[in-house]
């Protein structure tokens, strides 16, 4: 992968710094393609580099860190599972977080600055963090990030979520341990996690059904009225191929959503072995009151319906994006066991998985 060059400053919000000239990867990362770190001493050169436009930006960070903010629930995960979540300060959304360590601080020594408009910039200021680490969903720059920068207060603009690889999202365990303190440990731990998440994929991403196709699965259920597939190549389209599965209607070569209408997934529904992760429903009469046209779709004796809501917070918060983001092992585990039962003797399948429940 290409890195484009990126002078040491601290960026002011989530936008490239547009430098043309190239910069040498260091090849700490297998997997991740959008972030690169250099070490000196005791200070540690973050390189992110945008996936929109590919200009970079540097932040450049004493070590360890002892104090941060964090946007995003993933970027707490990935310090508590370091032992090193005693530095977050302040999260975005402290009642959706699912680390029940981390939730025990708030109200008290966690504070949660809101986002958006509701965003607490003087509460930010106030704290005083080493970082905030953020994230951007669109090419436009965040104009919140933007007057946390402009306040003085570095800005780690990450673009985890355009990674589509489930490890090189895992991998970034490794850039919170390195800034934390714990490189050894995030080390170990991401080691532990690939080679568990490259077994299952091996031995499962070639099966097939009885029929020698990949088991067929449908994705999600409507969202504002539009019903998004995603491409083949999309971080869950990846996992569940690993899995020996296939996404029906994903794009092929594609990592972006497609929108379909409900009448077209209902005809896909008829080829799908499973329908996995639709929204918030944990019964068949949940669906059906979504969409009483869901009733066509539940008619489906052999349709298996499982959702990925097993670990969810007092209000609302599901770990599966959270922890899940660091332990893609642990979703292939229970996506093999959802669609391969057979190869598994023993128990009862709902009491082994870790992030999804049967729809019944």
């Amino acid at each position: 992968m290409l890195f484009l060059a990126a002078v040491p400053v601290l960026p002011p919000g989530c936008s490239g710094s547009g430098v043309e000239a190239a910069h040498e990867p260091s090849g700490y990362f297998s997997y991740a393609e959008y972030v690169d770190v250099i070490q000196s001493g005791d200070t540690v050169s973050v390189v992110t580099v945008s996936p929109f436009d590919g200009t970079s930006d540097t932040l450049s960070v004493g070590v360890p860190v002892r104090n941060v903010v964090c946007m995003a629930s993933n970027y707490v995960a990935c310090l508590s599972a370091v032992g090193r979540d005693s530095v977050i300060s302040a999260v975005s959304g402290a009642r959706y977080i699912s680390d029940p360590r981390v939730r025990a601080r708030y109200p008290g020594s966690l504070y949660d600055i809101g986002y958006g408009a509701t965003l607490d910039l003087e509460r930010i200021i106030g704290l005083g963090p080493d970082f905030v680490a953020a994230y951007t969903v669109s090419a436009a720059e965040s104009s919140q990030m933007s007057r946390v920068g402009d306040a003085g207060i570095p800005v780690l603009c990450l673009y985890d979520n355009f990674e589509h690889h489930p490890l090189a999202r895992a991998e970034y365990i490794r850039l919170f341990g390195i800034l934390s303190g714990r490189r050894e440990t995030a080390d170990s731990l991401f080691a532990a996690v690939e080679a568990r998440y490259l077994s299952l994929s091996h031995r499962f991403s070639s099966l097939a059904d009885s029929s020698g196709c990949p088991v067929k699965v449908l994705l999600n259920i409507p969202y504002g009225g539009a019903w998004y597939i995603p491409g083949s190549e999309n971080y869950m389209s990846r996992l569940i191929r690993d899995a020996g599965g296939e996404v029906l209607g994903a794009r092929p070569g594609k990592t972006e959503s497609s929108v379909v209408t409900l009448e077209k997934a209902l005809l896909l529904s008829r080829e799908a072995d499973f329908w996995l992760n639709p929204g918030w429903c944990g019964t068949r009469s949940q669906l059906e009151g979504v969409n009483p046209m869901f009733s066509l779709f539940l008619g489906k004796d052999s349709l298996k319906i499982f959702n990925n809501i097993r670990r969810l917070s007092p209000d609302g918060g599901n770990d599966f994006w959270e922890s899940g983001a660091v332990r893609p092992d642990l979703i292939l585990g229970d996506l093999v066991r959802i669609f391969h039962a057979g190869d598994f003797s023993g128990g009862n399948q709902a009491d082994s998985l870790y992030f999804y429940v049967p729809v019944s």
